[in-house]
């Protein structure tokens, strides 16, 4: 993901509905594919039901509707949606069916306590305070039993990535607001892969990576 240098960072779904626009045609402005750490992390789970948080363009929904799951994919841009919709409607009917897409304000929005077998959060673009606060929404919405998936950029990554201030976190400080009671860390790690800085240019990046599992 990239912006580039006069493209601060804001939260409103009219931003965001630009910054979709801005790519016209048959573009994306991702990359199509799903987000590795993903396809890593929840490969060998069994398919079930799963929050897809800021889906954008669907890549990560499409990924878990083709291998089983039963997808409620959100994010608060309605371009963003409606591409994704299409985007999906293009893999099949089977595919399309499993997704259920809808437009929710992130910084608010509450999924509700215990739904989901899986709750995937890639990459959130909030305020240090505001995505706090998400993450403890968001670890809500998981069943006993099931899976909670947070990837963020690392704090190494803040050469490579300016202009993403509160976005930076390691799996330690992402962790620490689980109680240990209620969950199992499976996984804390801050891999590598490629990507772009914001002039468009490749770069070696680290994510964090937190996987969690609420104990039943």
């Amino acid at each position: 993901m990239s912006h580039s240098h006069d493209d601060t960072i804001q939260f409103t779904q009219e931003f965001w509905d630009d910054r979709y626009r801005s790519v016209s045609g048959s573009g994306q402005l991702w990359s199509g594919q799903p987000n590795p750490q993903l396809v890593a992390q929840t490969a060998g789970l069994t398919p079930g039901e799963a929050l897809d948080a800021g889906c954008g363009e669907g890549a990560d929904a499409i990924w878990l509707a083709r291998r089983g799951w039963t997808v409620t994919a959100v994010d608060v841009s309605a371009v963003a949606l409606e591409r994704a919709a299409g985007y999906a409607a293009s893999q099949g009917g089977e595919v399309a069916r499993r997704i259920t897409w809808q437009r929710e304000d992130l910084r608010s929005w509450a999924p509700g306590p215990q739904r989901f077998d899986l709750v995937s959060a890639q990459y959130m673009h909030l305020p240090a305070d505001e995505l706090e606060a998400l993450h403890r929404r968001l670890a809500a919405a998981v069943r006993p039993g099931g899976t909670l998936l947070v990837v963020a950029h690392h704090p190494d990554d803040r050469p490579a990535l300016t202009g993403r201030e509160g976005m930076f976190r390691t799996a330690e400080d992402l962790a620490a607001s689980l109680d240990p009671g209620e969950w199992e860390i499976t996984e804390t790690g801050s891999p590598l892969r490629s990507a772009k800085n914001l002039d468009g240019q490749p770069v070696t990046v680290r994510d964090t990576v937190l996987r969690a599992a609420r104990r039943s």
